[in-house]
């Protein structure tokens, strides 16, 4: 498979698992009756609807400006990742992404997996959301090291991985079979320089499919909900969310160095994953009972495998990977800055926890 056709093809299942498992015929279970009911003064469908509309447009346009402003260097310059407000900027954006898994998903799956609507056996005899984050942060550790490890033997041996262009200077790094005329020996930093580059694409590729399975699932919730009180207070949380998430995302493409067509591809999965997942909510309204039990089920446990990869992902592949290298090891100062961006932005999610 290629690797481009990743995000569409695991988006995909994503939405065919969601949508199938919420139209299900609700589970036995010994919960309250009125678990698949919402009473509040806030539940307003017909005020609820533009919300929705508006929620859309505002979370595609600040998503697609968020992912493409470190794609643009020549508009801004000081975005290239050799500068140091690129290295500061993917920190913040790294904390946002850390504060996302830890303040909102996590507990969120907490709540779903433990709520009282779920019967007793087996879900309060054992902690789920722990132990599927805990899984799902080691998958994404074996993913991360087999594709890096498969790609990089694939580069060495001179074969091109599907998908990808066989130029020697552009495409992971490759160097066709022959190139040399019979000379093997490749220069120590050009090996560093395409063992990076790789590393920077598995990045990318892993990084977006967390994010497209959580988006879609924060979309559907969203979109399903008439909640008008916490409609108000999640558009702008995932505005602000979405933008510095793009961010983090986008620095990695350009670190990644695709050809236009990837980058375009990567840019428009993310920006319209969670505009499509609100107008599936929307369009599931009718049947999706957020508090029944298959609901509470299916987004607990995929907010929990969102939840270890996305904390995965920021600490392991964006901030240890950054902080460890030579450009902030150099640089106390530029240490010390990065930090504070880090706890910037997961200080600003941990907030917006208070209303969404």
């Amino acid at each position: 498979m290629a690797i481009s056709s990743l995000p569409f093809t695991k988006l995909t299942f994503c939405i065919f698992f969601i949508t199938v498992s919420l139209l299900n015929h609700q589970a036995q279970s010994v919960a309250p009756e009125d678990c698949g009911a919402e009473n509040s003064s806030c539940i307003n469908k017909s005020e609820a609807q533009p919300l929705k509309i508006i929620a859309i447009v505002a979370i595609l346009v600040t998503s697609m400006i968020g992912v493409c402003a470190p794609l643009f260097t020549k508009v801004f310059p000081a975005l290239q990742p050799d500068k140091d407000l690129f290295v500061i900027v993917k920190a913040f954006a790294a904390g946002i992404i850390l504060g996302t898994g830890f303040m909102h998903v996590l507990p969120d799956s907490f709540d779903m997996l433990t709520s009282s609507c779920l019967s007793e056996n087996p879900w309060y005899k054992f902690p789920f959301t722990g132990f599927v984050a805990m899984l799902s942060a080691i998958v994404t550790l074996m993913v991360d090291s087999l594709a890096t490890s498969i790609y990089s033997k694939k580069s060495h041996a001179g074969i091109t991985p599907a998908g990808l262009s066989a130029e020697p200077d552009r495409e992971m790094g490759v160097i066709p079979a022959g190139h040399f005329h019979g000379h093997h020996h490749v220069a120590p930093k050009g090996e560093i320089a395409n063992s990076q580059l790789l590393r920077y694409r598995v990045v990318a590729m892993v990084l977006e499919l967390g994010i497209v399975v959580h988006s879609v699932v924060i979309g559907l919730s969203l979109g399903a909900s008439n909640n008008v009180c916490t409609i108000k207070g999640l558009v702008a949380a995932l505005c602000f969310h979405q933008m510095f998430e793009g961010m983090g995302l986008g620095g990695c493409i350009l670190q990644a160095e695709y050809k236009l067509m990837k980058k375009l591809v990567m840019v428009f999965f993310f920006s319209i994953t969670t505009p499509l997942g609100i107008a599936i909510g929307m369009g599931l309204s009718k049947a999706y009972r957020e508090n029944s039990p298959n609901a509470l089920i299916t987004v607990g446990i995929l907010n929990a495998s969102s939840a270890g990869l996305l904390i995965y992902m920021a600490l392991v592949d964006l901030l240890a990977s950054d902080f460890m290298g030579p450009k902030l090891q150099a640089s106390v100062k530029l240490q010390i800055k990065s930090y504070a961006a880090v706890l910037s932005g997961a200080g600003g999610m941990s907030l917006m926890a208070k209303w969404a």
